[in-house]
């Protein structure tokens, strides 16, 4: 009598108990964890503010969140640029103002809102350039550069408005901040642009492979033939371009160009990007993981709004959070 033959349907003796080992032994790998460490915290951060505020889970409070979660995901992604090569960006907390500053200066002076914006991206991406120039060509550390640009950007743009705030009146503006397609608002729509094109640039395009080998080992890439020096001023240049983006966007939430520094967005970008699961030595980047990123760090200055607790143990969070994914970063693969 014939052996009847198993369909595809059917599962191999024992295998269920090989997936469930396997299931095990994926909960025991510290790296499981530290890999989906942004998933999980997003999740669990979601469900305490949710049952901790009932004004948290609402339509407009989501909606609301992911606009201010816009500007960060356009500035992380921009810093995941830095990153991936090994290096880092410190220029975005003055290069912003600098960049909003140069809008707010166009519009007051009467040459237009469309040639603020091509200025304030120009300007942001010039600062980008001008870091990649000087780390490449002078060799000098990407964090002494970076933090020097910080410096003078600022410099810049006090000098630029006199210190003071100057108002944008815009019914553009205005609509860019505040309307939406459906449910969802043009910040987040651009946001989310940013992160497909990035996306696909770091992991389907040759300079995305580049950028990437670069940052895992710049002297096994220049042997490969990859010309690091120019990989490394365009991470750079790209950085750039996404503060003068996000810088629009900016003005267009606060109605303002604002020269003071945004040290919060700096330290947040950064936290972003690791807690995504990049690593801070460069060669591996993850876009989703530096949304989630973004947006775990947006529902916690967020809930923290809601739950009316001081905004002066905001920046304490974001700081434990950076040291937190500094930790689960060295477990990552």
């Amino acid at each position: 009598m014939a052996t009847p033959t198993p369909t595809s349907n059917q599962t191999p003796p024992g295998g269920g108990r090989r997936g469930a080992v396997a299931l095990r032994a994926s909960l025991r790998d510290p790296g499981f964890w530290s890999n989906n460490a942004v998933i999980f915290g997003l999740i669990v951060v979601v469900v305490v503010f949710t049952i901790l505020s009932p004004s948290f889970f609402t339509a407009g409070n989501i909606s609301d969140l992911l606009v201010s979660a816009a500007i960060l995901v356009v500035l992380a992604v921009g810093q995941q640029f830095a990153i991936v090569v090994a290096g880092i960006d410190l220029s975005i907390g003055s290069n912003l103002p600098w960049a909003a500053a140069l809008l707010g200066f166009a519009v007051t002076h009467g040459w237009g809102l469309p040639a603020g914006i091509a200025l304030a991206i120009i300007g942001g991406t010039a600062v980008g350039v001008v870091n990649g120039l000087v780390v490449t060509k002078l060799r000098i550390n990407d964090f002494i550069v970076t933090l020097g640009t910080f410096g003078v950007m600022n410099g810049l743009a006090l000098l630029l408005t006199s210190g003071n705030s100057v108002p944008v009146n815009s019914g553009f503006m205005q609509d860019l901040a505040l309307d939406a397609v459906g449910p969802i608002r043009y910040f987040w729509l651009v946001a989310l642009a940013v992160a497909v094109v990035a996306y696909v640039v770091l992991f389907h395009t040759r300079l995305g492979t580049h950028l990437l080998a670069t940052g895992g080992n710049r002297d096994a890439a220049r042997s490969m033939g990859i010309k690091v020096d120019r990989i490394r001023i365009i991470a750079y240049t790209v950085s750039g371009l996404l503060v003068g983006l996000a810088a629009v966007l900016l003005v267009s939430r606060t109605g303002t160009a604002d020269p003071s520094l945004q040290t919060d967005q700096l330290l947040s970008s950064i936290a972003a990007v690791v807690l995504g699961g990049a690593s801070l030595f460069g060669g591996r980047a993850s876009i989703v993981g530096t949304v989630a990123g973004a947006l775990l760090l947006t529902v916690l200055i967020n809930g923290f709004t809601l739950l009316d607790i001081s905004q002066y143990y905001q920046p304490i969070a974001v700081g434990l959070v950076v040291v937190l994914s500094a930790v689960l970063s060295r477990f990552q693969r």
